[in-house]
């Protein structure tokens, strides 16, 4: 096959292989060679590929109605869809907002938040908090959201000013004579510090991964932190934005990651594994009372994108949906999540250059480390996560590694989010596959393993 591209890929300097089939949690390119998808893609592919059931659901929409735009019409599966998943939203969600993606997602709520604001009667709050090292997207208000240094540089000019605080990072930031607990504590009053410093009457909204995703490598909260900062929001009329694009809809072993927090967000977001890949699509989940300030003021959202609530994804999404409870893949996620951990525990816990694993559900993370003791990060020109891209898929494994982990720049970590269907021995293999990957390319450098 001709190595010559139109497409305007990711990467310039190579065209990728070419994928030509998947099934279950197996892809295969052009070429003849099989891939573990142990990442889903991007924590996307909760249900693996070619699922017989989705694809059916699918079919029967596009035979019946493929595409009403929505200025005009609703369509009874959005309708279904928006009904689901409002039926196991956290208390108070009563609509749903469908788009085409996590960044869509994202964006459509900071305009929600910056709305009602102006609706009830609040203009002058106009400042978002969010959290460095964080990621919410790659359209322009995401963007300024987001805390990673590294793909905010270059746009700099044209993102909002938006204010960062310490990300909940607890194996580079919590002190040697630190509870959880306390550190937690620290962090809901650092964010104080700054609202006030803002003024609380002028803050919109505090957004935050619920459970840090593909720039800091999984990073889950500690013990009562997401709490405090309800607390806090609560107390000065802020909105609480929780961005699960990448660790909901079940990835972390519940629908929504928060539950496990305690907590009910104002605006939750979600996408990847809401439709776990088969069509593009996210969604926005709104307390009533956001909803009800619309629609008692100026009786709309001012914001609209062409495909949102397409009727083939919201047919895709409802299919995957109704799989996942049907088959109770929420109680597997938390079992086979609870193998992984030890799988990678056994093989790895020990491993030189893993300084860390974390995670929940079937969403972990590896943070690599040139030296344990010191947790002293590679040097960033190595490439360290490039080069064990490349070796995994060498092995024949799929994995979603990413450098810049500790402040946008240093830092290397691999981010593990296999299917919901992976069986234990699948898992064995993933993990043996990432271990051999790992070994190869600390030897290429010149370090032991």
């Amino acid at each position: 096959m001709s190595q010559s591209t139109h497409v305007f890929h990711r990467q310039l300097a190579k065209r990728p292989p070419v994928a030509v089939s998947g099934q279950g949690i197996w892809l295969r390119d052009a070429e003849g060679r099989s891939y573990i998808d142990a990442s889903g893609g991007a924590a996307v592919s909760c249900l693996g590929h070619g699922h017989p059931d989705v694809i059916a659901a699918m079919h029967r929409q596009i035979d019946q109605l493929a595409y009403a735009h929505t200025s005009f019409f609703t369509t009874e599966v959005a309708e279904q869809l928006a009904d689901l998943l409002v039926g196991s939203a956290p208390a108070g969600m009563s609509h749903v907002y469908f788009v085409s993606g996590g960044s869509e997602a994202v964006e459509a709520a900071l305009k929600m938040a910056r709305q009602y604001f102006v609706e009830i009667g609040q203009p002058q709050r106009r400042h978002f908090i969010a959290r460095r090292q964080s990621y919410h997207g790659n359209t322009l208000g995401a963007l300024a959201v987001g805390g990673n240094e590294w793909r905010r540089e270059q746009f700099r000019p044209l993102l909002i000013d938006v204010t960062h605080v310490s990300p909940c990072y607890e194996y580079r930031g919590r002190l040697p004579d630190e509870t959880p607990e306390a550190y937690g504590q620290r962090l809901v009053a650092e964010l104080a510090r700054t609202i006030e410093e803002l003024g609380p009457d002028n803050v919109m909204a505090f957004v935050a991964e619920t459970v840090g995703g593909a720039t800091a490598g999984v990073l889950t909260p500690v013990p009562g932190y997401f709490k405090g900062i309800r607390d806090l929001c609560d107390r000065h009329g802020i909105l609480l934005i929780l961005d699960e694009v990448m660790c909901g809809m079940g990835r972390t072993g519940t629908l929504h990651a928060c539950e496990q927090e305690g907590v009910v967000p104002d605006l939750l977001t979600v996408a990847k594994g809401l439709g776990g890949g088969y069509q593009p699509i996210g969604a926005v989940l709104a307390q009533g009372r956001i909803v009800e300030a619309m629609r008692q003021g100026s009786g709309l959202f001012q914001h609209g994108h062409t495909y949102l609530g397409h009727a083939v994804a919201c047919a895709a999404a409802l299919a995957v949906q109704q799989v996942i409870q049907r088959d109770h893949l929420l109680t597997q996620v938390r079992d086979r999540g609870a193998y992984l951990a030890s799988r990678l525990r056994d093989e790895l816990g020990d491993h030189p250059h893993v300084g860390d694993i974390r995670g929940r559900g079937l969403f972990w993370g590896l943070e690599l480390v040139q030296d344990r003791a010191t947790r002293q990060w590679f040097e960033p020109s190595l490439k360290l996560h490039a080069r064990l891209k490349s070796a995994a898929m060498e092995e024949g494994l799929m994995i979603y590694p990413m450098g810049g982990t500790v402040d946008g720049r240093c830092g290397d970590h691999v981010l593990l989010a296999p299917p919901f269907i992976s069986s234990e021995g699948e898992i064995d293999q993933i993990v043996a596959r990432l271990r051999r990957s790992l070994d190869r390319v600390v030897s290429d450098i010149g370090l032991t393993s």
